[in-house]
């Protein structure tokens, strides 16, 4: 049996709308009022007396009056939940519901409600829509090196086809990448879900709408701003709190040390979550939020077997190659004087005792062959794979 994505009544919708919509009553005041008086409708039919017992007189007399633009909010809301097609679906889902996440229940702030919007089969259940056991947050930066993007695809891929769900944030960079290798894993379960700091009807940044599209079809996007929510600053960070409470832990792939990234570190290991993170070059700005979360006791990883094995999951199919894997006998001589970090043509030259002219020729073959990446400042980076 199916759920019906669209099975609120007007009333319910608007009681549960303006608990969310008040200005000053958050998430944890209205948990304790839910708690009090059994339902969101009941809420708005009692005395600021009686709402005093769970929330301060401002916080009552906030709740006596319906926010600002309040009908139209609920218009909106209520055509956005029945605008379904076939294979697309919208659901609001509040903290009774069952198909609410039950990792986030046991997080210090559960989201009231989540706008959902993905695919309609994930929707249609009467069980939590992720299963955070086999949930692999994987976050970095938005600048990242063309080997970070390379890895966050890598692991991404590899983990997604072995049955796991990719959880980010849909940002640029390792988000992205993380994403689209999910996406591109052969596997029949949900391969990636966003998180986003908008409303779900908004795409931000706008060049992932093609992205935010495929997304849709074949995972989910998830947020716990109302709709039409633009990208507000402070809300980025505020979100980054489900990402991890969706995940059984959380991989840094990239990050600089003053990096949104190790604030979704920070909560995962304030969940219980497990915190990995992927080392990288000294000399790599993108590469000290993750050196000095190691030294903060998170988890080197160098490839995606190394978090399976941690959490000992030894599927046949799991068994992939080491990022940094010594090089085979046959590798390209280049390739191996390069090694795995950033490297400059004058150093090369200095290397190989080879010409300047001979190497640039042998770099643009590398280059052509995706073996490669050419960086800002004449540098060169051999890509690599999870």
């Amino acid at each position: 049996m199916t759920a019906d994505i669209t099975h609120w009544e007007r009333a319910d919708l608007e009681a549960w709308l303006r608990l969310s919509l008040t200005p000053s009553v958050g998430n944890a005041a209205a948990r304790r009022l839910l708690a009090r008086f059994g339902s969101a409708a009941a809420i708005f039919t009692e005395s600021v007396a009686e709402l005093q017992t769970c929330v301060s007189l401002a916080q009552a007399a906030q709740l006596r009056h319906p926010p600002e633009n309040f009908s139209a909010a609920c218009e909106t809301t209520w055509q956005w939940l029945h605008a379904n097609s076939p294979d697309l679906g919208h659901a609001l889902i509040t903290l009774g519901d069952p198909r609410y996440p039950d990792s986030l229940l046991h997080t210090a702030d559960p989201p009231l409600m989540l706008y959902v919007m993905g695919a309609r089969h994930w929707l249609e259940r009467h069980t939590p829509i992720v299963d955070w056991q086999h949930s692999l947050a994987i976050v970095g930066s938005r600048n990242p090196t063309p080997q970070g993007a390379d890895n966050a695809y890598q692991f991404a891929h590899h983990l997604a086809g072995q049955g796991w769900c990719i959880v980010s944030g849909m940002a640029l960079g390792i988000d992205a990448a993380a994403h689209a290798g999910a996406m591109a894993a052969s596997s029949a379960s949900l391969p990636t879900i966003a998180v986003v700091g908008t409303g779900v009807d908004r795409i931000y940044p706008r060049q992932h709408k093609q992205l935010a599209h495929q997304l849709a079809h074949c995972g989910l996007i998830i947020s716990e701003f109302p709709l039409g929510t633009p990208p507000i600053a402070s809300n980025f960070p505020k979100r980054n709190r489900i990402i991890s409470g969706l995940s059984r832990g959380t991989l840094v792939v990239e990050a600089a040390l003053a990096s949104g990234s190790l604030i979704t570190a920070r909560t995962a290991s304030e969940q219980g979550r497990e915190v990995f993170a992927i080392p990288g070059s000294i000399h790599s700005p993108q590469a000290r939020g993750c050196h000095a979360l190691i030294q903060q006791g998170a988890k080197l990883v160098e490839r995606a077997q190394d978090i399976l094995d941690e959490w000992g999951d030894h599927t046949p199919q799991a068994m992939v190659s080491t990022v940094a894997a010594t090089p085979a006998s046959n590798e390209h001589p280049l390739l191996t004087a390069m090694g795995y970090d950033p490297v400059h043509l004058d150093t090369l030259v200095a290397r190989t005792g080879w010409s300047a002219a001979d190497l640039q020729a042998q770099l643009l073959e590398l280059e052509l062959e995706g073996s490669v990446h050419r960086l800002a400042g004449g540098l060169f980076q051999r890509t690599g794979q999870a």
